[in-house]
């Protein structure tokens, strides 16, 4: 971790990769006087969103959901029928307190004690240090940003977050599941010796695609098929590797010091596919000389792997968000067997440990750290790859490239247009490489 103290990245963070739990230290109640509600905001009424609000109130809590935000009337609507007919009472959001537009979650934080954001990840910045501001505690879906400067504002906003004692979780939910919290305890308490090497896998057949609809701006468009542009969704090596990216740098308890990588658009070549890439290929060198490679892709009617394996110098270990985990001696004889029967539910687990806290007024989790440090592990992926160089940790930090737009609104123009045949400029590696880093 020494490497990382001796970086300027941001004058007063810390240097610690970030340990999910910190020691209990109290903090001022988030209750009114005589009661034990915990009012919650909504700010992202997509299909996350509303798994998020459904995992807030399984955990355990007195929770209800008071305030709503997003940029679409139509998805607010949606969640708000789904969550009211589930949880009646529980949800207390009038029209007065539905917040539609660019800037609607100003208002929806104010109405909140804790505020679950859950928009397309462009918007993670802005939102996490709008929340901090305001002194509310926050469950903050990953990636917590898209470029290198959004990563600095969500840096900076932790350390403000820090200073008001906030609780933020990142649902990087690997480090809330149970196979993965104990078999890595087994890693670093020493079991398999020191990890040299691993191998970390997301490849599937891709995500949903909504096709332009006449009338639509071309901000509208971009809004509604977020996955497919950079501002708004990093890429998938990004918005979804970075799971599997997370649970490297949590084995290894440190950064890559460098990365480099080859990618592509070999099978999702279409217009409707944006700007991104459908195939990455990634090293992640440490500064203790191991290599982790790093592979992702969206392959329709093709083999799915989606895990994690590491070797070390006394045994090899393979992990899955399948509940497995198991670890085996350099002989090959295994030494531990995760039991999966009657593991919580990881997505739930990151929401009752939250929520636990705030109910006993207590400041335990920072997970902000390791949830940017992460997502700019696979921002220097994806521009590693996109300019076909090899990019060093430090270097990257001194990006100003910002994908955001100049303007938030629904006839302002988005950095990429598409050209005369609706066909958005793709990265070609060498060519334009001032573009990207």
């Amino acid at each position: 971790m020494d490497t990382f103290k001796r970086r300027d990245f941001i004058k007063t963070g810390s240097a610690l990769a970030g340990a999910t739990v910190l020691a209990s230290t109290p903090v001022g109640s988030v209750f009114a006087a005589g009661s034990d509600e915990i009012k919650i905001a909504l700010i992202g009424c997509g299909g996350r969103g509303t798994g998020a609000a459904f995992d807030a109130f399984a955990s355990g809590q007195n929770i209800k959901l008071v305030a709503m935000a997003d940029a679409f009337q139509d998805n607010l609507q949606s969640t708000y029928n789904t969550l009211k007919e589930k949880f009646g009472d529980k949800v207390d959001v009038p029209d007065s307190r539905k917040y539609v537009g660019f800037d609607g979650y100003k208002a929806a934080i104010k109405d909140a004690d804790v505020v679950l954001l859950t928009t397309p990840p462009g918007f993670r910045p802005l939102h996490f240090e709008e929340a901090v501001k305001a002194g509310k505690h926050v469950f903050m879906e990953k990636p917590v940003a898209v470029d290198i400067p959004g990563i600095r504002k969500v840096l900076a906003a932790a350390e403000e977050a820090k200073k008001k004692k906030l609780n933020v979780v990142v649902g990087l939910q690997r480090r809330y599941q149970t196979n993965y919290r104990e078999a890595i305890k087994r890693i670093q308490d020493g079991a398999i010796g020191d990890v040299y090497a691993g191998q970390v896998y997301w490849n599937s057949g891709g995500v949903w695609v909504r096709p332009r609809q006449a009338a639509q701006t071309e901000m509208e468009y971009q809004m509604r098929n977020w996955y497919y542009f950079n501002w708004l969704c990093g890429d998938h090596i990004v918005e979804q590797h970075v799971h599997n990216i997370d649970v490297a740098n949590w084995v290894k308890g440190k950064y890559p010091v460098s990365i480099q990588g080859t990618g592509s658009r070999a099978h999702r070549t279409g217009k409707e596919y944006g700007e991104i890439y459908d195939n990455f290929a990634v090293e992640l060198t440490y500064d203790d000389g191991t290599v982790v490679y790093s592979q992702c892709r969206h392959f329709e009617g093709i083999s799915n792997r989606v895990d994690e394996t590491f070797q070390a110098s006394k045994g090899r270990v393979y992990l899955s968000a399948g509940n497995q985990a198991v670890l085996w001696d350099a002989k090959g004889n295994e030494i531990y067997r995760h039991d999966p029967k009657g593991n919580p539910n990881a997505y739930q687990q990151e929401h009752k440990e939250l929520f636990e806290a705030i109910a006993k007024n207590e400041y335990k989790f920072d997970n902000t750290e390791y949830g940017a440090y992460s997502t700019l592990t696979g921002i220097i992926g994806r521009l590693a790859c996109y300019t076909g160089k090899v990019i060093k940790w430090d270097k990257a930090l001194t990006s100003e490239i910002d994908l955001s737009p100049a303007v938030y609104a629904w006839d302002a123009k988005p950095k990429i247009t598409p050209n005369v045949q609706g066909e958005y400029a793709v990265a070609i590696p060498g060519i334009n490489t001032e573009l990207y880093i």
